[in-house]
């Protein structure tokens, strides 16, 4: 009887997606998961923030209903977010959200089977730690890890759990992205001899929360547990709200930009990190107390670790003042550039016949041809959930917990993003040359494992 009753509900479940299906004219195809209300993936939040909020509940948004997700809960320690979120989930899905005061509270609950984790920089892979292990599938944003410690766990932890966990490293999901790694990986581009990488925003008020500083009480927040591993200290506001302006709770251009674009370098070139970095800038222009750099510029040297001989140099550069956020992404190879603000490879700078002739050159080395990777415009700096990246992203991810396959940006991914931000951020910390150990999987500097 039992056995009847679930046909009979799965059938039913079936008939009327079937019939809502032919009333909107959507693919059938795109509904083969959708078995009913008990097969429905049910996500709970883990950290009710602007990054949320702004970009990635619009991105779940365009995709829950033909996937069959429903958001059912947030956790968050701050009373004020937990309470938002709840009111904000409450009337986007129009159901009751549950609430959790923290993380061990959520995974105690047996109605969430995978979580969406934007909480601060520093968090994101012990907080992925704690899904994974809990049994859940996760949506982490970047950047990964801030320590190699915590990116080692992290890894550690997901491999062994099996569990789908997608790195918020949106331009994984771009077709843009994938026709310029086609075209790289299919040779037609030549070796790559240089990457140019830049993100430059004038907004004094980025990172800054200035009226809820003067808002937020202790008393309704969890300062220990914010802390997570990170040194115990006196309560502070800013370092809580602001944590993108302070490490060891932030790397700050690194983490939060340099992460995206360097993941690029990784995905086209097949190499996992940076041999070297090294690292100039500082505090030129905000005044403001922060302490991490407002402007910067590393270099970091690329190739095989055993053949110092052969490889490329990749310079970032970012600046929080006179700039228009419009990332640049250059790669340049000895025949021409492929420039992916605007989706085209072309010989500007390739070595010329005139050139190349009198010196018995190859011809391969010749100047490209003129080529459209797409013809779309894409937004690199992906703040909206209805930019292609982050709702193509999300998608990944959500149809990936259905189909238990491989999503487009995994762990492996996070950690090599993790290991040149934090090889820039221990060369911007020390003022020295950082390297990293492949046997040890250590960033060293001046013949010590970087720490914090």
């Amino acid at each position: 009887m039992k056995k009847s009753r679930r046909d009979f509900i799965k059938k039913s479940a079936m008939a009327t997606a079937a019939t809502y299906l032919g009333a909107m004219a959507f693919n059938p195809k795109s509904y083969a998961n959708i078995v009913g209300a008990n097969d429905r993936v049910r996500v709970g939040v883990v950290g009710f923030s602007d990054r949320f909020r702004s970009s990635l509940l619009p991105a779940f948004l365009n995709h829950y209903k033909e996937l069959n997700f429903d958001m059912v809960a947030v956790s968050d320690i701050w009373k004020r977010r937990r309470e938002e979120g709840q009111a904000m989930l409450k009337e986007k899905f129009g159901h009751d959200i549950t609430t959790y005061v923290n993380n061990d509270a959520l995974y105690s609950s047996k109605d969430i089977d995978a979580v969406i984790i934007s909480t601060a920089d520093f968090q994101h892979a012990l907080h992925t730690v704690e899904a994974v292990r809990a049994g859940r599938d996760t949506y982490t944003e970047k950047p990964f890890a801030e320590t190699m410690d915590d990116a080692k766990a992290a890894l550690k932890a997901v491999r062994e759990s099996k569990k789908i966990v997608q790195i918020g490293s949106q331009r994984r999901s771009g077709r843009n992205y994938y026709a310029a790694a086609d075209f790289i990986k299919s040779g037609k581009f030549g070796p790559i001899t240089m990457v140019e990488l830049s993100w430059n925003v004038n907004q004094p008020g980025r990172w800054r929360r200035a009226s809820l500083v003067q808002e937020i009480k202790e008393q309704d927040t969890d300062w220990t547990r914010f802390l997570m591993n990170r040194p115990a200290e006196a309560w502070n506001p800013r370092k809580y709200l602001e944590f993108r302006l302070f490490w060891p709770y932030s790397s700050g251009l690194p983490g939060q930009w340099m992460s995206h674009q360097i993941d690029t370098v990784h995905w086209f070139s097949g190499l996992k990190n940076p041999r070297s970095a090294v690292a100039n800038g500082g505090i030129y222009v905000w005044k403001d107390g922060r302490k991490n750099w407002d402007t910067l510029t590393t270099v970091f040297d690329y190739g095989p670790a055993n053949d110092p001989t052969t490889g490329f140099q990749v310079t970032f550069s970012s600046r929080m003042h006179n700039g228009d956020e419009n990332p640049a992404e250059i790669y340049y190879s000895n025949g021409g550039e492929m420039n992916l603000n605007t989706n085209k490879v072309s010989p500007v700078g390739g070595l010329q016949e005139r050139f190349a002739k009198p010196m018995n050159m190859s011809a391969n080395l010749l100047p490209l041809s003129d080529l459209n990777l797409v013809a779309e415009k894409v937004i690199a700096s992906a703040n909206t959930g209805n930019d292609p990246l982050t709702s193509g992203h999300m998608r990944n991810w959500m149809e990936c917990v259905r189909s238990r396959k491989e999503p487009n940006a995994p762990v492996e991914a996070g950690y090599s993003h993790a290991i040149a931000c934090i090889m820039a951020n221990a060369a911007i910390q020390t003022g020295m040359k950082s390297i990293f150990d492949e046997a040890t999987q250590e960033v060293m500097v001046g013949g010590k494992v970087f720490k914090y």
